[in-house]
């Protein structure tokens, strides 16, 4: 029967789950020997990561979680996913561990109290201590399962230990090392591993080999399920959305901003987000808005950029759901200095034009230039703007000549040759 090989990378993410569920039950319906997962991860959503272990241990076909190529990591969620395996293997140059839920302060730091015992400090949070106990339960029934290490387990989500492949061998956490999934399948040809309750043994010399692909839809929404981009894609839609207000009547980029806003928004639906650190980026990102009709000498321009920078680096720091989050030097930093470098560009250009003279109705016309339409011998009509005008002029002008606007007297100009032409 065909081998077949989905592979997962970046992070894990509903896109994710549907994507390897339903590799899992096409090797089931195939009665596949092996079901071979290449996985390369920093993380992902614990209760998506949970619905993907519990289809692994339920599975009737033998599933085995290749860590890979080189350089690759299963970290966080990718730990449970490689654990979970009947059979873990790992690359050379590739890692596994740092699977702590809690991001923002460590459960294990602990302060001395009068009587010289640990005790908690305040600020942690007892959701977060609940939400780490229950992923160190959550790690250990899987180790157990699989007859892995148990204690280590308990250590990579406690303390964020990780291991390289050759320790995580030793360790008992993986089972082999392979450079390339030939070399996997060749080291797991006859070996026996244990199958709803039963003993059964890999046949895989010759088996044809099945590549399992994610499909457009489930790219695009992998794609957005990512913090990174719902962060871009908020900021987008916001700055698209200003340029259409502040020109109405464009639409271009009041289409495409609403696009990235409902797009955003889809994502948002998926990814566990702080509505804290959402009301602070998109406060802020109003507040650059509000700098260019409320002139407080960049008062408000500096509050939003702090809002932006505090709400963007709070959006996604929900560990007790998710380990995913955004880079603040790498993600969020440069996404509102762009803004707010756009944002400065226009208030200049704005700030230039306020200061500029006015120059609206008489004023306007005033060393505008024309043609002459008819001699002005004196008087005649000339065109200016489009339009005729009764003008008078100082000495003799030939029809067709440039003529200089140089007074208006009533509903007639004054005119006089211009040596530039119009």
């Amino acid at each position: 029967m065909p081998n077949p090989v989905p592979r997962q990378e970046e992070a894990i993410n509903p896109a994710s789950a549907d994507y390897l569920i339903r590799a899992i039950q096409e090797a089931e319906r195939a009665n596949a020997a092996l079901l071979v997962i290449e996985l390369d991860t920093p993380g992902g959503i614990l209760v998506t990561t949970q619905s993907i272990v519990r289809e692994m241990l339920e599975a009737s076909v033998p599933i085995a979680v290749f860590v890979s190529p080189a350089g690759a990591f299963a970290a966080s969620a990718g730990t449970f996913i490689t654990m979970a395996g009947h059979i873990a293997a790992m690359a050379p140059g590739t890692s596994i561990g740092a699977a702590h839920p809690v991001s923002a302060y460590s459960t294990n730091q602990r302060t001395p109290d009068a009587q010289g015992g640990d005790q908690p400090p305040a600020a942690i949070d007892v959701d977060l201590e609940k939400a780490e106990n229950f992923t160190v339960s959550f790690i250990e029934s899987i180790a157990k399962t699989r007859g892995r290490n148990v204690e280590w387990a308990a250590k990579a989500v406690r303390e964020s230990v990780a291991a390289t492949a050759e320790q995580a061998v030793e360790l008992g956490v993986v089972d082999l090392i392979a450079r390339d999934r030939a070399e996997l399948l060749v080291a797991l040809d006859g070996r026996v591993v244990e199958l709803a309750g039963a003993k059964v043994r890999l046949a895989l010399a010759n088996a044809p080999q099945h590549e399992l692909s994610m499909g457009l839809l489930a790219r695009f929404l992998h794609a957005i399920w990512d913090p990174a981009i719902a962060l871009m894609l908020l900021s987008a839609g916001g700055l698209l959305l200003w340029i259409e207000f502040s020109a109405p009547g464009v639409s271009v980029p009041g289409v495409l901003g609403v696009a990235c806003i409902v797009v955003a928004a889809v994502s948002l639906q998926v990814l566990p987000f702080s509505w804290l650190g959402l009301l602070l980026f998109m406060g802020g990102l109003s507040m650059l808005g509000l700098e260019l009709v409320v002139t407080t000498h960049g008062v408000l321009f500096a509050a939003g950029l702090v809002a932006m920078l505090l709400g963007g680096s709070m959006l996604f720091d929900r560990p007790d759901a998710s380990d995913l989050n955004v880079s603040f030097w790498g993600v969020v930093a440069p996404v509102v200095g762009s803004l707010a470098a756009f944002g400065a560009l226009v208030v200049v250009a704005v700030s230039r034009v306020l200061r500029q003279p006015s120059k609206l109705g008489e004023d306007e016309l005033l060393g505008m230039r024309g043609v002459a339409s008819t001699a002005l011998a004196p008087s005649g009509t000339v065109a200016l703007r489009g339009e005729l005008w009764s003008a008078d002029a100082e000495g003799e002008v030939a029809a067709g000549d440039a003529i200089e606007v140089i007074s208006i007297e009533g509903m007639r100009l004054r005119v006089r040759p211009s040596t530039k032409r119009s």
